[in-house]
């Protein structure tokens, strides 16, 4: 797996050329092209769909009891273990990440499959309470086809929390990569063909589908076999995604956008505080819907505070993400770090001040890539578009409060609620902002730190479900409730 892919996809278990227009992926660090890929076209989508739905009802993988299924999540774990090192090199080829972050997204992806195929194992079907001559059960049965739509910056982990759970609730997966960053995901779907062909499994379980959302997606999102949809990506194509689903009545998860605070106490640890707010906005180069993209300190701590962090990030090491030195590695494509660069563009128009960075590099040895400058604002009003939007970018807007309930006004003040960091000494007021900001995940004195475990998700704009924990199988089921008569006397009705 070392070299680049071909230009195969992955179509109902079977490699071959895509029969949309070809497309090329970019190293960002670079400018080169890695690889020319065909994309899936509508006529691609059916195929995988109905192949799917077919495989999904072969006695070889519908009959199989969970240890059994879960047997193939092991598999696949063991896989991408083995290859973890390759997956890394690819993806950081593909997105620009670091080596360091894309051997953990690797791991965190084969982490994610084992842990799903012991919550598999260990999954109860409930005797519900009855009040009659009988006993209730609920049970859970697959729903068929599940649609999974992926971003750009997390492939290879993103792909794992939808793919796990999907198979171990008996499903066939079309997943749909970004079209920006196809290739790991095309890896992992020949690591996990590999996985059912072993264990004589359908592998048109799995297709994996790149192109424009406006076609692959669209196609796959209204397919009348497609029973759920998973998303993660921006709110605006996730608005559009629901609105299909609703239409066709069909359940839907939906994984969006953020402008999540972190809060620093007058009584935090300042160096623990400073090396979390760096590294929740700065590490992937702020490409990541949880980034702690708005600051809000305490005015007395403030100044000083901002001072040091400004400092700080200004001595940030930006660099590809092949060199180990690295922490701030370019952006995912040139076309995305030049919208970066116009919010702070527009945030400086509006007032902002611009501490640090807030430009491209111009050295020779960041030219050709998508890089940009880690950068800090302040001097802007809540309302400010750099302090509502999401950018995307290791862009930072910090702004001072005064007591807790201007801390919750401050930073309720957004469409998002995804996620939310502290930073303080006091457990107590710890307790009472991670309940009364509006947020779906909140770390106290940590930041960008996740368990498989634990459910993910947001509020508001941020989205719909969760992804994760135990409960991430049911979701990819349909329940059902049977009811067993317990007495030989016939109904009363009918005497």
């Amino acid at each position: 797996m070392t070299d680049i892919p071909s230009d195969e996809i992955l179509v109902a278990g079977r490699w071959r050329r895509g029969a949309g227009a070809p497309f090329d992926t970019v190293d960002p660090a670079t400018g080169r092209c890695l690889a020319t890929v065909h994309a899936a076209d509508t006529a691609d989508v059916a195929e995988a769909a109905e192949a799917g739905a077919a495989a999904a009802r072969e006695p070889a993988w519908r009959d199989l009891h969970p240890h059994q299924r879960a047997r193939l999540l092991h598999r696949i774990a063991d896989l991408v273990e083995e290859a973890a090192a390759d997956l890394a090199a690819l993806q950081t080829a593909d997105t620009g990440k670091t080596l360091t972050e894309t051997k953990a997204l690797a791991l965190s992806a084969a982490g994610t499959f084992r842990y799903t195929a012991a919550a598999l194992e260990t999954a109860e079907e409930a005797i519900t309470p009855s009040r009659g001559d009988y006993v209730t059960m609920s049970v859970y049965e697959p729903i068929g086809v599940v649609g999974a739509i992926n971003p750009w910056n997390s492939p290879v982990a993103s792909d794992a929390q939808k793919i796990a759970p999907a198979l171990a609730g008996g499903n066939a997966v079309l997943l749909k990569p970004a079209e920006w960053t196809p290739l790991v995901s095309l890896a992992l779907g020949r690591l996990i063909t590999r996985a059912l062909a072993e264990l004589r499994l359908p592998t048109a379980l799995l297709s994996v589908l790149p192109g424009p959302g406006a076609v692959v997606g669209d196609a796959l999102v209204r397919h009348p076999l497609v029973g759920r949809i998973a998303f993660t990506g921006g709110t605006t194509t996730g608005r559009a995604i629901a609105a299909v689903a609703a239409e066709r009545i069909v359940p839907v998860s939906l994984e969006l956008g953020g402008k999540s605070p972190t809060v620093v106490r007058a009584d935090a640890d300042v160096e623990q505080a400073l090396a979390g707010v760096m590294f929740g906005v700065f590490s992937s180069s702020g490409q990541s819907c949880i980034a702690g993209s708005r600051l809000f300190v305490e005015q007395p701590l403030y100044d000083d505070f901002l001072a040091e962090l400004t400092r700080r990030t200004a001595a940030l090491r930006v660099g590809p993400g092949t060199d180990p030195a690295t922490q701030v590695a370019p952006l995912v494509h040139h076309r995305h770090r030049d919208a970066v660069a116009a919010h702070v563009e527009r945030a400086r128009q509006e007032g902002g001040r611009i501490r640090c960075g807030g430009a491209v590099p111009e050295d020779e040895a960041h030219r050709s890539g998508a890089y940009y400058l880690p950068t800090v604002i302040d001097g802007l009003p809540p309302t400010a578009r750099a302090c509502q939007d999401e950018i995307f970018g290791p862009v930072l807007v910090a702004l001072p409060f005064t007591d807790e309930d201007d801390l919750v006004r401050q930073a309720n003040d957004t469409v998002y609620g995804l996620a939310c960091g502290i930073w303080t000494r006091d457990h107590r007021a710890a307790w009472r902002l991670a309940h009364r900001i509006e947020a779906g995940t909140v770390w106290i004195n940590t930041y960008k730190q996740f368990s498989a475990s634990t459910p993910f998700g947001g509020t508001k704009d941020s989205g719909l479900g969760r992804e994760k924990g135990r409960d991430a199988i049911r979701s990819y089921q349909r329940q059902k409730s049977l009811y067993w008569g317990t007495t030989d006397a016939p109904l009363p009705w009918a005497g």
